[in-house]
C-alpha cells in the first residue's frame, strides 16, 4: 500500500448541475502548481496514491477529492455497489450531457485556484471522470487537462458525455490555452476505439490523443504505464512554464 499521507484534508460543498448539493473531503499534498486528480470507479486506490506521490516528487500539489468508494485500498470494477454509490451524481449512462457532479468539480477547480492565489490549475481524469477533464478546459483556471482513459457514457459508443455547447466551449478554450491530452490502451474495452475517435472527431486539434499498446485500463494507476506517466508530467511541466525533468 501506498504510504502517502496528506499535507491537509479540507470539506468542500458546492451546487451540482441540475440541482442539490455534493458534499467531498480535499486531500492535499505537496509543494508547487497544483493539480486536481480525479479518481476512478476503484476508489481511491493504492494506484492511485502512487501517482499523486509521483506528481508531488515532480514538483506539484495534488488536490484529491474523495467522491466514493475506499481511500487507499482497492475495489474491483466489478463491484456493483460502487455503482450505486455514484448514482446521484454520476450518470453513468448519459449521452450528450455530463454528470451533475460536473457543476461540483468546476466549482472545486475555482476554489483551488483561490487557495494557490489565482495560480493555474492542472486537472487529470480517469475512466468515468475522464470526460470531465477535457470538459474543464472551459473554465478559466485550468491550464490544461489529462482525460486517461475516458469512458463515460458506458456503452455510449461515438457519443461523448458531454453536450455540443460543452464542447464548443471547451474547444474554443483549447483554441486559446493550447491542446488537451487524452489516453488509452488500445486494447481497452472500456475506453474504446470509437469513443477516442469521437473526442478526435469533437475536438480536433484540440486534443492530443495518444494510444499505447496493451489491453490495460488504467494508464496512471492499476496497469500503470510508465511512458504514459512521463507523458502526463511532461504536459503539465509544459503547461506550468516549468523546466523539463
Amino acid at each position: 500500500m501506498s504510504d502517502w499521507r496528506a499535507d491537509s484534508v479540507f470539506s468542500f460543498t458546492a451546487p451540482l448541475s441540475g440541482g442539490g448539493q455534493g458534499k467531498h473531503d480535499i486531500h492535499v499534498k505537496g509543494a508547487g502548481p497544483p493539480i486536481l486528480i480525479l479518481q476512478e470507479l476503484t476508489g481511491i486506490s493504492p494506484q492511485t496514491l502512487d501517482l499523486a506521490t509521483r506528481l508531488n516528487r515532480a514538483g506539484f500539489t495534488t488536490y484529491l477529492p474523495h467522491l466514493f468508494g475506499p481511500f487507499g485500498t482497492e475495489a474491483t470494477m466489478r463491484n456493483a455497489l460502487r455503482l450505486f454509490c455514484v448514482r446521484r451524481e454520476f450518470h453513468l449512462f448519459a449521452r450528450g450531457r455530463q454528470s451533475p457532479v460536473a457543476g461540483w468539480i468546476a466549482a472545486l477547480v475555482a476554489e483551488i485556484a483561490r487557495r494557490e492565489g489565482g495560480q493555474g490549475v492542472g486537472v487529470i481524469g480517469m475512466c468515468l471522470t475522464g470526460s470531465f477533464a477535457l470538459a474543464l478546459m472551459a473554465e478559466d483556471a485550468v491550464l490544461g487537462s489529462v482525460a486517461s482513459q475516458p469512458s463515460l457514457p458506458i456503452m455510449g459508443g461515438d457519443r461523448l458525455h458531454m453536450s455540443e455547447a460543452e464542447i464548443a466551449a471547451a474547444r474554443a478554450a483549447m483554441d486559446r490555452k493550447g491542446p488537451a491530452l487524452a489516453l488509452r490502451y488500445r486494447g481497452d474495452r472500456l475506453s474504446t476505439r470509437a469513443h477516442m475517435r469521437a473526442v478526435e472527431a469533437a475536438f480536433g486539434e484540440g486534443v492530443q490523443v495518444v494510444e499505447y499498446p496493451g489491453d490495460g485500463h488504467s494508464l496512471l494507476t492499476l496497469d500503470f504505464h510508465a511512458p504514459a506517466y512521463a507523458r502526463v508530467e511532461c504536459y503539465f511541466r509544459s503547461r506550468f512554464g516549468l523546466p523539463e525533468a
